[in-house]
Parts: structure tokens; sequence; C-alpha cells
């Protein structure tokens, strides 16, 4: 058995970015009492039901500076970089995508009675 699935996961979010790639932030706790996070990256491989992971850890003892220098950087885009960029544009495709797929299960299912 692998170090981390020893650990127990306390907290779990993910981030749908598009339809082949999710990230996947999970809170472990280990047997010390103690708290990490993982970070995972997951896409799917072109014509294929595989998935290929990435994953890097976040130790209590580096969550300031990650989370720092994390929003430092992603400012720095925006600001510096790319001003002029829709960062918000997707959000809206993604939430309209979602609403998509909701409305089609919807639709899906008034078929069924």
């Amino acid at each position: 058995m692998d170090f981390e699935r020893r650990q127990e996961t306390v907290y779990s979010d993910k981030v749908k970015a598009g339809k082949r790639r999710t990230y996947f932030f999970d809170v472990r706790k280990t047997k010390g009492e103690d708290y990490y996070l993982t970070i995972t990256e997951s896409t799917k491989k072109f014509n294929s039901d595989r998935y290929e992971r990435h994953k890097i850890f976040i130790y209590k003892e580096d969550f300031n500076r990650f989370a720092k220098t994390l929003d430092s950087t992603l400012n720095h885009i925006k600001t510096e970089l790319m001003p002029d960029y829709d960062y918000d544009e997707y959000t809206r495709r993604q939430e309209e995508y979602e609403r998509s797929l909701l409305e089609k299960d919807a639709s899906e299912d008034d078929m069924t009675w």
C-alpha cells in the first residue's frame, strides 16, 4: 500500500477544466494528526478511457508561502502580462456546458415517464 492511500482524506474539492482535465484538491490527515494538501491534475488521454495524473504535495510549513506566491504569480499574469484578457470567459463556458448537461439529463428523465 503506498503512502497516500494510508492517509485519511478529510476534505476534497475539484475544478473541472474543460472536457479532458480536472484538478483535485484533497486535504489528507496523517496517523500523527497532521494535515497536508495534495493537488492532482487528471487529464483524459486522447482516444482512450485512460487518465494521466500528476500530483503535488503541499505541507503545512509551506501553506502561507505557497498561497502568497501563487496569488502574486496569478496577479502578475492578470495585471502585467495579460491585463485585457477576459478571465471569466472559461468560467462562463464551463457554466453553460454544465447547464446543458443538466438540461439534457432533465429532458431524458422526462422521456422515461
